[in-house]
């Protein structure tokens, strides 16, 4: 069994308390699996889906993407279109996970490091534990999922209940040395709103510049050294949001 490593009495701590991870289109490429799911799903009710109309859903809470789904045309009840769509990506998931470049080296070195994770994601649990038997056990401490929320991404509550959890096991937690990992839009305002240092790694959707957050272009090469030099650049991130004095 694999279990994050304390650091030896006289280490240095880190300065990063936990890494939250984005799901779908940052740690597994699997949104063109939900876009394949969605077109199928649409196109079994004679209506009209695209890859573009895909993208738009990219990082949304699943009963929001599921409406606007009934209004292209799918005649079913916002759970039965959720329950398709999570079918479908868990039956694509068993085929191939597409991680994405980088993702599992980072979490490796973060585990080894002995710094706590939460996977925050909008898909359902069923899928996220689909994709997290695949990694070496203990990668991730704790899952927050969008079946456990009220409200989805881009709201902070999913990102508050995995501070929530580890302030639980951790006393003195500080929200400005958490960082969040996204690709979307959606959950990097979810992130951002929680309080959390954010970093944007756009896959298929492009996200607008934003001196409140950080932007990579890939999470490939990078490591825990990289975490470590954001949240020491976070008052310089409050002080952009501050303007001049």
């Amino acid at each position: 069994m694999r279990s994050p490593a304390a650091p030896a009495s006289g280490e240095t701590q880190p300065r990063v308390q936990a890494v939250f991870w984005d799901m779908d289109g940052t740690l597994v490429d699997t949104e063109p699996y939900w876009i394949a799911a969605e077109l199928s799903l649409v196109e079994r009710f004679g209506g009209y889906w695209s890859e573009e109309l895909g993208r738009g859903l990219v990082g949304n809470a699943l009963p929001a993407s599921a409406a606007v789904l009934q209004e292209a045309g799918v005649r079913l009840d916002i759970r039965r279109i959720i329950d398709e769509l999570t079918g479908s990506v868990i039956d694509q998931v068993r085929e191939a996970i597409p991680w994405r470049p980088g993702a599992r080296e980072l979490l490796s070195e973060l585990c080894d490091a002995g710094i706590p994770t939460a996977l925050v994601t909008m898909s359902e649990e069923l899928l996220a534990r689909e994709i997290v038997a695949r990694l070496p056990e203990g990668s991730f401490g704790h899952l927050v999922t969008g079946d456990m929320v009220a409200n989805g991404k881009p709201h902070p509550e999913p990102y508050l209940r995995a501070v929530e959890h580890l302030a639980a096991r951790q006393p003195q937690v500080d929200k400005s040395r958490i960082v969040a990992l996204e690709d979307s839009l959606p959950g990097a305002t979810s992130a951002q709103a929680a309080g959390l240092v954010t970093v944007a790694i756009p896959h298929m959707v492009p996200l607008p510049e934003d001196p409140a957050r950080h932007h990579w272009d890939t999470l490939a090469g990078r490591g825990l050294a990289d975490l470590e030099a954001l949240v020491g650049q976070a008052p310089a991130l409050d002080a952009a949001l501050q303007g001049p004095a």
